[in-house]
């Protein structure tokens, strides 16, 4: 970007196009580094407009006592499941036809956690019209679609053939990892016939942070920032008097859809269900050093939340916190809760790079020059891009 070109960028509306960058397809990583810490950090001090090039086991380097780690904690579900329609003859009888993926998205808010039914997208959703029935190749469970919505999304009743196994411990058994469609995998129809040493297992393993909480699978997508930490270098950054505060958002399809927008303040943004937990507002109230999200879903959580509340430091609330984000942030936005951001490369005409650009230079839209030249030296110096690629600290 030319100076005239710097210049030229108007507070709003602000054009798409200004997020836009060339991404060399080799540099899409389509598996992780072999150590999660292994993984390149390249670190961005914005006090001194200056960045510098490390590997992501150094973080505890950059970190000191009495700053506080706020991470989500929610768990990815393999949720993409691969039938077969159900079709019926005259007299009753029953045979398998056209191949269908059902990817869950949620269960149904009307029923409990575990209830067998949830939203889902089905595809090819206009061959499934309501009552249509589904089922996996081995038969090991079965489907019905009980309504669909505006917004694409299917009410679909499941059930396991295993007797008392819910959804999400189905999904785990026979499930494909619900990676991004730029990491690329054959496909399979019988998950549960690969090995420990499968693709799916390694996905399985490696596209989960390892603080993922069992009880929440409610990502589609992993908050991608937390997939380089290990146990011992969460160990070495607590010796080092780090703290941790947990929340949880739920990820939705929806935080990876591009903007097709012709400016990015038409697009509209979704929303995504989050739970802060008593201990971490208080951690976000009261901690003694910098207050440093892993993740852009985290950081999006504790702004939604400030906005929510403008509670005051020495009376943070005693009950959790639930609500649904819908908040788009970009340049020039101000921030209220968050020092200090771990996140990856995200893709161009993005939510997420607008959210870059906008916390690397908060009130003013120079971030959006600045993501540029980084970008522009990461994929110089061959950084990994993208959910299994390497990782960027923002200071």
């Amino acid at each position: 970007m030319t100076t005239a070109e710097t210049a030229a960028i108007p507070t709003a509306p602000l054009r798409t196009e200004l997020f836009d960058y060339p991404v060399p397809e080799e540099l899409i990583a389509q598996s992780p580094s072999v150590r999660r810490d292994d993984s390149r950090l390249l670190v961005v001090d914005r006090a001194t407009h200056t960045i510098s090039h490390h590997r992501f086991a150094e973080l505890p380097n950059f970190l000191s006592a009495g700053d506080t780690l706020f991470r989500n904690n929610a768990a990815v579900l393999p949720a993409r499941l691969r039938a077969r329609r159900i079709i019926r003859s005259e007299g009753g009888a029953t045979a398998l036809g056209g191949a269908i993926e059902c990817f869950l998205l949620r269960p149904h808010e009307a029923e409990p956690q575990n209830t067998s039914t949830w939203h889902c997208l089905l595809r090819p959703s206009k061959r499934l019209p309501v009552g249509a029935a589904f089922a996996d190749t081995n038969r090991e469970f079965s489907a019905e679609v009980l309504a669909k919505s505006a917004d694409g999304t299917a009410l679909v009743r499941l059930k396991s053939h295993r007797e008392n196994e819910t959804v999400p411990e189905l999904a785990r058994r026979l499930g494909s990892v619900p990676l991004p469609p730029y990491i690329h995998r054959e496909k399979t129809e019988a998950p549960s016939t690969t090995g420990k040493d499968s693709q799916r297992a390694r996905d399985l393993d490696r596209y989960q942070t390892v603080y993922a909480d069992a009880a929440r699978p409610v990502a589609v997508a992993a908050p991608t920032a937390g997939l380089h930490f290990t146990p011992e270098l969460l160990g070495s950054l607590a010796a080092r008097g780090v703290a941790l505060a947990d929340l949880t958002l739920h990820v939705g399809l929806g935080t990876f859809r591009p903007i097709t927008t012709e400016t990015i303040e038409a697009h509209q943004i979704h929303r995504e269900r989050y739970e802060i937990p008593p201990h971490t507002i208080d951690r976000l109230h009261n901690t003694r050093g910098r207050r440093i999200a892993i993740g852009t879903t985290t950081l999006r959580s504790i702004e939604h939340y400030l906005r929510q509340t403008q509670a005051c430091a020495p009376c943070p609330p005693l009950r959790a916190h639930l609500a649904e984000a819908d908040l788009f942030i970009y340049p020039p936005a101000q921030f209220r809760g968050v020092d200090a951001l771990l996140t990856n490369f995200h893709q161009p005409r993005s939510t997420l790079l607008c959210l870059i650009a906008a916390f690397l230079s908060p009130g003013s839209t120079d971030g959006i020059t600045w993501f540029r030249e980084i970008y522009a030296e990461a994929i110089t110096r061959k950084y990994r891009l993208f959910s299994y690629g390497d990782a960027m600290l923002i200071l």
